[in-house]
């Protein structure tokens, strides 16, 4: 979760608007620590498998108790975050505290207007806006949902050899973002009248879905965990930073070409995330008081994601104000987001009652 609220703290940097004397020093952290960030939505799919495969009981049971504590949350928490532009007009203010808080917003969203705001809010049931740019992770998580079951089913019957070469077919198409970039667009019977090629069936999220399942119960030694994961690890972030410190060096650098090296289902992002998992497994918490906030912390992690974005900016902002070292800068801004997140979220459950999960999950 810390990791999460610490990547979209990398966005003010990698997104910086206008000019500034230490324009290189901001950009080459914003890469370095984007790029150190990339397992934190991988790990969250991984966990999900890892605890909810294979799914027991009624599908539909499975559906009511998770889809609404997803669902009321997320509906509520996009309405807000697509009226704020809005509101800050009614409040007066500068429309360039927009910028502050959402470096992605445009020029619709810097006119204030309660139209552009509706537009928005009518949008919801196709796709998120450019101003909760972060629920784009809410509607992959409701389709993880709604297939665990149907996967789950397979998952329960199928041998360890099965289900590693699901993981191999997977492993395969983590290397489709590059050949579509650099070889061709189409490969394995795509093209312009279809997209579902032949390896379609494995790719995606619910690759990490299966993987977390698998790795739950794979034992290694501390020694091979490192011996392993050290050199993985260290492959996966060069390919990542230089990766995206090339693209972003592009004239002609787009949108899909800047999130390239940064793309979740890839190779890069899979030999970054591996490691974490296998190594998080080995560590043992002893203490009491840590495993309160923990659990806390499981409680209260879905509305930490969901009111985030508001603290990441202003965050930044902080840090720059109090001439925080820009090395230091992303993460000290994470713990400020984080901690106000968590607190807003434990005052929301605190005062909410039986309510407060339709509102924080």
């Amino acid at each position: 979760m810390f990791a999460v609220v610490c990547c979209h703290c990398t966005d003010p940097f990698n997104f910086f608007p206008g000019t500034s004397p230490d324009i290189g020093a901001i950009k080459f952290w914003g890469a370095a620590y984007g790029a150190l960030l990339r397992p934190c939505v991988p790990l969250f799919v991984m966990i999900t498998g890892a605890l909810l495969l294979p799914v027991r009981g009624e599908a539909s049971t499975f559906y009511k108790k998770r889809i609404p504590r997803v669902l009321f949350p997320f509906l509520i928490w996009s309405v807000l975050y697509n009226l704020f532009p809005w509101i800050t007009g009614l409040l007066g203010l500068n429309s360039q505290i927009i910028l502050d808080f959402f470096p992605y917003a445009g020029e619709d969203v810097m006119r204030q207007s309660f139209s552009v705001a509706l537009e928005y809010i009518l949008m919801i049931p196709l796709n998120f806006s450019i101003l909760a740019v972060h629920m784009w992770y809410i509607y992959l998580l409701i389709g993880l949902y709604l297939y665990l079951p149907i996967f789950s089913a397979w998952v329960e019957k199928a041998s360890e050899r099965a289900k590693l070469y699901f993981l191999l077919a997977w492993g395969v198409t983590l290397l489709l973002p590059y050949y579509n970039e650099y070889a061709a667009d189409y490969l394995w019977g795509t093209c312009s009248w279809n997209s579902f090629g032949m390896l379609y069936a494995f790719a995606g999220f619910h690759g990490y879905l299966l993987l977390g399942h698998y790795l739950r119960n794979l034992e290694w030694s501390l020694t091979k965990t490192l011996a392993i994961g050290i050199p993985m690890f260290a492959i996966g972030y060069a390919v990542t930073f230089f990766g995206f410190r090339h693209m972003t060096a592009l004239p002609e650098c787009t949108d899909e070409m800047l999130e390239l090296f940064f793309t979740y289902c890839s190779i890069n992002v899979l030999m970054l995330t591996l490691p974490v998992f296998m190594i998080a497994k080995k560590i043992n918490v002893r203490s009491e008081t840590i495993k309160k906030a923990l659990a806390n912390l499981t409680v209260c992690g879905f509305g930490i994601y969901m009111v985030h974005y508001f603290f990441t900016g202003p965050s930044v902002m902080l840090v720059r104000l109090i001439q925080i070292p820009i090395p230091l800068q992303i993460p000290v801004a994470a713990v400020l987001a984080f901690t106000a997140s968590w607190l807003l979220v434990r005052l929301i459950y605190r005062v909410g009652g039986r309510g407060a999960k339709y509102i924080a999950g």
